[in-house]
């Protein structure tokens, strides 16, 4: 088969897509990336093939933009507590000043690209909407792949809900209506499944999925991590004499969002308080602010996660999903510290630390002493090991790349019925 895998240009969703894009093209598929230009260095770097679709957008001036109502842009308010009122308010924000932005530049130039490549299945992440409306007019089979909980999947479903509720004369869906806009340019019709895809892969454990969205088909899909091109460091393959932390903030908060929101200098000076080697994974901007440290911290530049993961007793994080999955792969219990502008790491960390593998700290409440004594209470408290690993036995159990692109036709075929 030929599968088109799209995403738009932020490269963090496109990293969690990379190991089932290698196995489908080791199982004989033919495989091509779909993106905007800023995607297309990480494209590169995956040793995949990829074709530009659109121009990209600016996210930092998206995040900034207000609603027609002045409300701000929250990109953390997709899940709207079963108040219809907001619902219906918060839903119209999300549509209008996240997806369309994010979209509007890709949809002619991928139908082009569509037309030409005839892809027989397209893989697209939740915010990639132009894609399933290019598979649409093309004819091709369409899935979702999760790069988090279905916040998109729940607000659509409660976004019909409260509609309903109104007069028929009243009511108004502007995903369907734009999205249906763009569609008929092409000779096609908006169908829910543009919003959910034929079936959905989903990475998480079930414990901490969020697959409540009526008529939406969940596939689960073992997580392999993937975080571009590296070469290990020798410091990483020499077993650390006493516990290791790793503390990695993620690329998206200072790329994205400004920068992080704890106060690092503080937090470091704090860890330097434990019996433990603290390694914290920071741009070279942000290393060289810091001035002197603990002589247990250990400041380092890109490092590649998983192998760093395998030689950890704790991590402390942002709840960045590849982030989080990689550590959630190696069985470390995680303290959460959710960036104030995440999508969905709030959430994710309140359900993760419920099932006892970790802590978490709203962004209120960080400071050094709170971050110190949650991580020496998950490096003292044995628990919070023997939780992570059962999640990561569940995950360890859902089918792999290879075994999802070993049945991939048959997956197709049982689920475009």
């Amino acid at each position: 088969m030929r599968i088109l895998i799209a995403a738009q240009g932020e490269r963090t969703h496109f990293l969690g897509m990379v190991p089932l894009a290698w196995a489908l093209r080791a199982a004989g598929h033919e495989v091509l990336v779909a993106g905007q230009p800023a995607l297309m260095g990480a494209v590169a770097a995956s040793g995949l093939p990829g074709a530009v679709v659109g121009p990209d957008f600016r996210l930092g001036r998206m995040l900034d933009r207000r609603g027609s109502d002045g409300a701000e842009l929250d990109l953390t308010a997709c899940d709207f507590g079963g108040d219809p009122g907001e619902t219906l308010r918060g839903y119209a924000r999300l549509v209008t000043w996240w997806l369309r932005v994010v979209n509007e530049p890709m949809f002619a130039s991928s139908v082009a690209l569509y037309r030409r490549w005839r892809p027989d299945l397209v893989l697209w992440e939740p915010t990639a909407l132009a894609a399933p409306v290019a598979a649409e007019a093309v004819g091709a089979v369409h899935a979702r792949i999760l790069w988090s909980l279905d916040f998109l999947g729940r607000s659509r479903d409660a976004y019909l809900r409260a509609m309903a509720a109104w007069p028929p004369a009243a009511r108004r869906d502007p995903l369907a209506e734009w999205l249906d806009g763009h569609a008929a340019r092409w000779g096609v019709e908006f169908r829910e499944r543009m919003t959910r895809g034929y079936f959905t892969l989903d990475y998480l454990p079930e414990p901490l999925r969020l697959q409540d969205a009526p008529g939406v088909r969940y596939v689960p899909l073992r997580y392999i991590p993937y975080n571009g091109r590296a070469v290990v460091p020798d410091w990483l393959l020499t077993p650390p004499e006493r516990p290791r932390v790793c503390l990695t903030l993620g690329t998206s908060a200072t790329e994205r969002y400004g920068g992080f929101t704890l106060p690092l200098r503080e937090v470091l000076t704090a860890l330097g308080d434990l019996d433990a080697e603290i390694v914290a994974t920071l741009p070279a901007a942000e290393r060289g602010r810091l001035g002197a440290l603990p002589p247990n911290v250990r400041p380092v530049g890109f490092t590649p996660l998983d192998p760093l993961a395998r030689t950890c007793s704790a991590f402390v994080d942002q709840g960045g999903s590849g982030t989080f999955l990689t550590a959630l792969t190696a069985g470390v219990p995680q303290l959460v510290v959710p960036h104030a502008r995440m999508y969905d790491s709030g959430p994710l960390a309140e359900r993760f630390a419920a099932q006892g593998a970790g802590l978490h700290l709203a962004p209120g409440e960080v400071t050094g002493e709170a971050v110190r004594d949650a991580v020496d209470l998950l490096l003292r408290d044995p628990s919070y090991t023997g939780a992570g690993l059962r999640l990561r036995e569940g995950m360890e159990a859902a089918p792999s790349p290879g075994e999802v692109a070993r049945d991939i036709g048959s997956l197709v075929s049982a689920h475009a019925g």
